[in-house]
Parts: structure tokens; sequence; C-alpha cells
């Protein structure tokens, strides 16, 4: 019968074994740097969508302040003079029913006053604009003018 060692065998490491056990400073920096470019990338493709949900918004906004003017329209026989007149009552607006819409419908997702102007181009009875992101008329992309058709 084998009697049981009164020591137990070392549990220290052998040198080589400890010189591996962790990460090396480079290896930390490589994956630190591999992460903010993939959070980098990823917060641009979502941070860039706004824009064109924005643009969506705004032609959403505009068919619906449009059916808001043909509504004035309906109950007082006329367009309006300006688009304040969806908010407020003027004097000479007979048959008001409204208000149509608030102040803060009144502005775009970038917060530029729609144009309004009547009579509209081409034979319309009125032209609702946004001018886009940048608020200038014309444009391309996010920055194009969205108009009622």
């Amino acid at each position: 019968m084998k009697l049981p060692r009164a020591f137990p065998r070392s549990i220290t490491r052998s040198p080589l074994r400890s010189a591996q056990a962790g990460f090396s400073l480079i290896e930390i920096i490589l994956v630190v740097v591999l992460i903010g470019g993939i959070v980098a990338f990823a917060a641009s493709r979502i941070l860039g969508g706004g824009d064109r949900a924005k643009a969506n918004l705004a032609k959403a906004q505009v068919q619906t302040l449009a059916e808001k003017v043909q509504q004035f329209e309906m109950d007082t026989g006329r367009l309006p003079a300006s688009l304040d007149e969806l908010v407020t009552q003027s004097g000479n607006a007979s048959g008001w029913l409204g208000p149509y819409a608030k102040a803060g419908e009144l502005k775009d997702p970038w917060n530029h006053p729609y144009t309004f102007s009547v009579p509209g181009e081409g034979g319309k009875p009125f032209d609702l604009v946004s001018l886009g992101k940048d608020g200038q008329a014309g444009g391309e992309s996010v920055n194009a003018d969205i108009k009622f058709e």
C-alpha cells in the first residue's frame, strides 16, 4: 500500500507558461481600434438615415397640409392668402371652421417654413413646397424641393 505524500507537488507555473497568460499591448490596441471602426461605421449608417426619414416625413406633411388648404377652400369658398390663415381666422374668411392646422405644422422637418403661393404654376390653384434640408430652391437628394402634386 502506498502512503499519501505529506507535501503536495509544487503548484507554481513554469516561467514559459506565465509569460503567455495575458494579451500583449499590441493585441489590446488592435482590438480597440477594430471595435472603434465598427462603431463609427454603424453610427454613420444609423445617423445618416435621419435625413432620408425627414425627407419622407416632409413628403407626407406637404400632402397633409395641402389637404388642410383644400378643406379651408371648401369651407370659405376661397384659398387662403397665406398658410397663417389655417391657424387663425382672418377678418374676411366667412365660413371659417378652423383652426385647420397648428402653428408648428407650418414648418417642415428642418424647421423651414413651407412656401405657399396662389395661384400655382401650370394652372394649379396653389403651390405648396418644402425647400428641403438646405432651405434653398432646387437641390438634390435631401436638399431637393418637395412639392405638392
